[in-house]
Formats: C-alpha cells, sequence, structure tokens
C-alpha cells in the first residue's frame, strides 16, 4: 500500500524528473523475464541527484517510524537497495546491514552483510517491487537468522496482483513510497502522456505477461 496519496504523487514526480521512471508505451522496452514493457524502473538514479536522495532518504525513514516505529536495524536488498537503505539507515542513525540473492561460495559465505543480532528488529528497504520474489527472498534469509522482520518499505511498486499474493502469502507487511497508480495520475496531468497513452498503459498493467504493444 502506499503511505498517503501526496507523497505517492510527490514521489512519482521527482523519479519522472530525473528519469528514473521512463514511460515509452510506443517504443516498449524489453525486461529480462522477456516481458514487453512500456515503463522501465530504475530507482538507483536518484543517487546521483542530492535534492531528490535526500527526499527519498527523509521521507523514507519518516515514514517507516510512522508505520513500524524505529526499528533496531535497516536491512537493504542488493544491489539496487544498498545505496538508498545506508541513507535511511544514516538519517535515523541505525546500523545497517545488506542481503545478497544468495550466500557467497567462498570466504565467509555469507548472504547477510554487517552485523545482525538475533531478535533485532528489521526494516527493509527495497527500491523497487515487481514481483516481490527477490524482495520476499531477503525477508526470508533475514528470518533464517533469527531476525524479527517488521515490514518492508520500498520507493516504488508495479501493484501487480502477484507481487500482492506473494507478501501475502509470506505475511510481511510492505508499503511504498509511489505507486503505479500515482504515477499515471502524475504523468497524465503534468502531460508527460497522451490520455491514449495512459489508456495503453492502464492495460498494460491489467495483464503484463500477456500484453502485445501493437
Amino acid at each position: 500500500m502506499i503511505f498517503n496519496e501526496h507523497t505517492a504523487r510527490k514521489t512519482a514526480e521527482v523519479l519522472l524528473q530525473v528519469n528514473a521512471i521512463k514511460l515509452q508505451p510506443n517504443d516498449p522496452f524489453t525486461w529480462a523475464s522477456g516481458w514487453k514493457s512500456p515503463i522501465y524502473c530504475d530507482n538507483r538514479i536518484v543517487l546521483s541527484y542530492p535534492p531528490i536522495r535526500n527526499y527519498i532518504r527523509e521521507t523514507m525513514a519518516k515514514q517507516i517510524e510512522k508505520e513500524y516505529g524505529k526499528p533496531d536495524v535497516i536491512a537493504g536488498v542488493a544491489t539496487g537497495a544498498i545505496g538508498i537503505g545506508m541513507l535511511v539507515a544514516e538519517y535515523l542513525g541505525l546500523p545497517f546491514v545488506y542481503v545478497r540473492p544468495e550466500a557467497k561460495s567462498h570466504g565467509r559465505q555469507n548472504q547477510i552483510e554487517g552485523h545482525l543480532e538475533p531478535g533485532q528488529n528489521v526494516v527493509v528497504v527495497e527500491d523497487l517491487i515487481s514481483t516481490g520474489q527477490s524482495s520476499l527472498n531477503a525477508v526470508r534469509a533475514l528470518r533464517e537468522n533469527h531476525a524479527n522482520v517488521k515490514g518492508m518499505i520500498a520507493i516504488f511498486t508495479y501493484g501487480f496482483d502477484v507481487s500482492k499474493a506473494n507478501f501475502e502469502k509470506e505475511n510481511v507487511h510492505l508499503i511504498t513510497l509511489s505507486d503505479y497508480n500515482a504515477l499515471l495520475e502524475e504523468a497524465y496531468h503534468s502531460n508527460y502522456i497522451s490520455t491514449k497513452e495512459q489508456d495503453i498503459l492502464a492495460t498494460w498493467n491489467a495483464n503484463p505477461s500477456e500484453w502485445n504493444a501493437n
């Protein structure tokens, strides 16, 4: 769920402003999954813009405290959320760890990098939610290391039904700064897209795996 409508629209505005989100309904991207998509999102780009990364950092930090209380540790999901997760942890004055997709095959063979005590309260920071699989993989790793995962916060979600089902199945509470509906509203009202393009983008989101650009 988004935390509030104002934050959702403002976050969509800044993501569009720096091209962290690109909308190309007439010239779609191809995702690694093979899906054709009229949207591409890379929220790591915000790290290159100090005023915008500060907005994301402070907004995330304040919403973590409102929704979850102040945790013991902030955990970022590698690699996309390491940067923003560190900024949030620094703002809150908290320890930071990050979670790899899988344990290293050498050295200490860590999947979680950093110091984490059993029983500590953790909030997971993510940059983007698509299906939620990689995000929930990080949650499982933290739980296996006896962390108490209070929930997750992400910058943006596509809002796919499959992601909602995955989070419900794993009993993980998720809040996001913005979502796909808020993005389309902001893009339309700022004349970034036309009514026709808005319809195309809405159609894609309803059934992304079967969407045909033609």
